[in-house]
């Protein structure tokens, strides 16, 4: 639209007044860009809207960091393994996001990814069931166990950390009695499991396709949105923002298929995980039920009184939780090729708690989307695997991701009274 200026964040809004002084000699367009969004940056950020970034810059400080403590950190080797290695927690930290959205914690994750993969192994290897049906049945245990959980937490109104407490205890007992005495099942290393952390896209092009594919539909989506808001006469995102965005992403996607095709090619792992995250990130921002589950993290009794079905909501989110859990559980059993009774235990639930804090995702309910998971979860697993380049022992790894926890709790708790303070939370 031409003669209408651009607001500081990169929108637009309705046409100049016109003047009949003459007009003051205008400075280059890119300056006049860099002093608008360094302003509506320095809003943002007093406002306490920090978006993602804190977390990007603890994941760069890491980085640097391990980097410069040895240059094996960055190898195209570490790097392929380390986005392979984020997959399994990374899908249950993804559930844990829909449940931080209502402002409530999930226990139960750690637990339910133990029992889908002991579900599975007992079924495909034990009876004989395919690989495809055993994948299935071990999903939908997942879902069940968190809807379960999730009608009981709506309709008693118990807080959800409670009644996913018990179910940590049920679902991990559960799983014991599943397995048997046994004890431990080896998995097929040639299977269909296996294959979801142990196959790799050689060739350069898939790659490259797929970073192609992604810089296409992060152009694409908000500028046929723009387009929608300039046929109706409403504030928009200026062409430059959208296209300085998408540019942004072309040279992180693309330098990371450069890195990946110097090792083994894509990952089909990371392909799934990148692939469900943006799927269930559309479904929180672009769906009806997303709104419902923002509209419920900012007031259940709110969201009553608007007459969103609350115990449907809630329900379905412990249910996507669940299943989240249950598909985790499968890749990290894909990625040691067999189940345990240790499976779903020791820090898994820390972590991927952890995980989507770190990226993110407020304690608080209502603010937060599934790529803070996959952000935090960088961050966790930079650092356990720098760690264990530089043989550093485990009690410095806990030492350090609880103190970037804390850290992010304590952003997280600040960002929302300036919040207040603006009005905005």
């Amino acid at each position: 639209m031409k003669g209408t200026p651009d607001t500081a964040d990169g929108s637009r809004t309705g046409p100049s007044p016109a003047s009949g002084a003459r007009a003051a000699p205008r400075r280059p367009a890119l300056a006049r860009s860099l002093e608008r969004w360094g302003a509506f940056a320095r809003r943002r950020l007093r406002a306490g809207e920090l978006g993602s970034l804190p977390v990007v810059v603890v994941l760069a400080i890491v980085w640097i960091t391990f980097q410069s403590l040895d240059d094996s950190f960055l190898s195209p080797r570490n790097l392929s393994n380390l986005s392979v290695d984020i997959v399994g927690t990374g899908m249950i930290a993804v559930g844990i996001v829909f449940v931080l959205l209502l402002g409530e914690l999930d226990l139960s994750v750690g637990s339910v990814s133990g029992l889908a993969a002991a579900v599975f192994a007992v079924l495909n290897v034990n009876n004989g069931v395919p690989e495809w049906l055993a994948v299935i049945v071990a999903v939908l245990a997942g879902t069940a166990a968190g809807a379960v959980q999730g009608y009981s937490f709506a309709r008693t109104r118990v807080p959800a950390f409670v009644v996913t407490l018990a179910g940590l205890l049920t679902w991990n007992g559960l799983m014991l009695y599943v397995l048997g005495s046994s004890g431990t099942i080896n998995l097929d290393a040639n299977g269909l499991v296996a294959a979801l952390t142990g196959y790799y896209f050689t060739q350069d092009a898939v790659a490259y396709a797929v970073a192609a594919l992604a810089v296409a539909l992060v152009f694409l989506v908000p500028y046929q949105d723009m387009r929608r808001r300039v046929a109706a006469r409403m504030p928009h995102r200026s062409l430059r923002f959208v296209v300085a965005r998408a540019a942004g992403l072309a040279v992180v996607a693309f330098a990371a298929a450069f890195v990946l095709n110097r090792f083994q090619g894509l990952p089909l792992a990371l392909l799934i995980f990148l692939v469900v995250v943006a799927g269930l990130d559309t479904v929180l921002r672009r769906t009806r039920y997303g709104r419902q589950v923002y509209a419920l993290g900012g007031g259940v009794e709110a969201a009553r009184r608007a007459s969103l079905g609350v115990t449907r909501v809630q329900t379905a989110v412990l249910a996507v939780s669940g299943t989240m859990a249950a598909i985790g559980g499968l890749f990290l059993a894909s990625r040691i090729t067999s189940v345990s009774q240790s499976s779903g235990t020791g820090v898994l639930l820390l972590n991927a708690l952890a995980a989507a804090v770190i990226g993110g995702t407020s304690l608080f309910g209502g603010r937060g989307s599934t790529w803070s998971a996959v952000l935090g979860m960088l961050v966790i697993q930079s650092i356990a695997s720098g760690m264990a380049i530089t043989d550093t022992p485990a009690a410095v790894q806990f030492m350090i991701t609880g103190g970037v926890l804390f850290a992010a709790v304590v952003i997280d708790a600040l960002s929302r009274r300036s919040q207040e303070a603006y009005g905005r939370a």
